[in-house]
């Protein structure tokens, strides 16, 4: 996966968190057949990748402290976390899958550790 938000959808696999970087923010994807979801990768609890979870439903669970967030809202569903990640808008041209990191859909603040 490259840093210029490009991933490709036929190397990721089905409700596996990957972690790619765009643009310098570090972005969460999980595959569900031909969607791809993003949420920001940094828990909001602590400093922690939320692609070393596990996939829950629609969310990413943090494999530090197991809080959930839902990959449409960002809201965590579990202590302890009690504040939302960003979530992305995913666009997929053909096997291309495109991250715009630039506004977050659910106005959740960046994470700040």
């Amino acid at each position: 996966m490259s840093g210029d938000g490009h991933a490709k959808l036929s190397e990721l696999e089905e409700a596996t968190p990957v972690q790619v970087e765009v643009d310098g923010t570090p972005v969460c994807l999980v595959r569900f057949g031909d969607t791809v979801k993003a949420i920001h990768d940094v828990c909001s609890h602590q400093q922690w990748s939320l692609a070393d979870g596990m996939v829950w439903d629609n969310g990413v669970e943090c494999s530090l402290h197991g809080s959930t967030f839902d990959l449409d809202t960002g809201a965590p569903s579990s202590l302890p976390a009690m504040k939302p990640v960003p979530t992305f808008n995913v666009q997929l041209d053909g096997d291309a899958v495109h991250v715009d990191v630039e506004t977050a859909t659910n106005d959740a603040p960046f994470p700040d550790h």
